[in-house]
């Protein structure tokens, strides 16, 4: 019998109310669409999965999006490893707040770089689009970052994303294996 082990990621949802944090984690986690709007203080949802053929056990942290809970952003942002950033495309607000909140994360991890991936959400709602797929990718581009555009309500492209994000993990964590191990000039006699 062969043994697996399983690998934690804690990932964390940060993004403008209203961009459908909690029902891509939902979506993700329970294959569920929630239609009622009922803003979130903090949530966590845990899914294991298999990525890439590895055992992950996902840990999800739902954030609040609303300005009352602001001051909280940073205890968030400490605990996670890799952040999926929120907006909606039929806001454009949401979108702008994009860029503070990547800075926000370089700020408290005092890093220069961090596994994100910038997610454009409610694509099913295309009529009432006022960021265009092209704005997204570009703003991605310029901060570093991964790329996605989803819909909870369909269920669109949402593995990819969160799976992403998990390789982007693990390749940082490779990073600092490497790192660690070059600094590391052990010799054995």
């Amino acid at each position: 019998m062969a043994l697996y082990s399983t690998i934690n990621y804690s990932l964390v949802l940060l993004g403008s109310g209203g961009t459908g944090k909690s029902c891509l984690a939902v979506q993700l986690c329970y294959n569920k669409f929630i239609t009622t709007y009922d803003p979130t203080i903090e949530d966590t949802h845990r899914k294991q999965c298999e990525i890439d053929g590895e055992v992950a056990f996902l840990e999800i942290l739902d954030t609040a999006g609303q300005e009352d809970y602001e001051t909280m952003r940073p205890s968030y942002i400490r605990s996670g490893e890799g952040f999926l950033l929120v907006y909606s495309v039929i806001d454009r607000v949401t979108f702008n707040n994009v860029q503070s909140l990547r800075d926000e994360i370089l700020i408290a991890k005092d890093s220069q770089q961090e596994p994100i991936i910038i997610v454009g959400n409610k694509t099913d709602l295309e009529e009432q689009r006022t960021v265009s797929t092209e704005e997204g990718y570009e703003l991605a581009c310029c901060l570093g970052c991964g790329f996605y555009e989803t819909s909870a309500k369909l269920s669109i492209n949402i593995e990819n994303a969160f799976y992403s994000l998990i390789r982007t993990m693990r390749e940082k964590r490779g990073s600092k294996i490497k790192k660690i191990k070059k600094k590391t000039n052990c010799i054995i006699l």
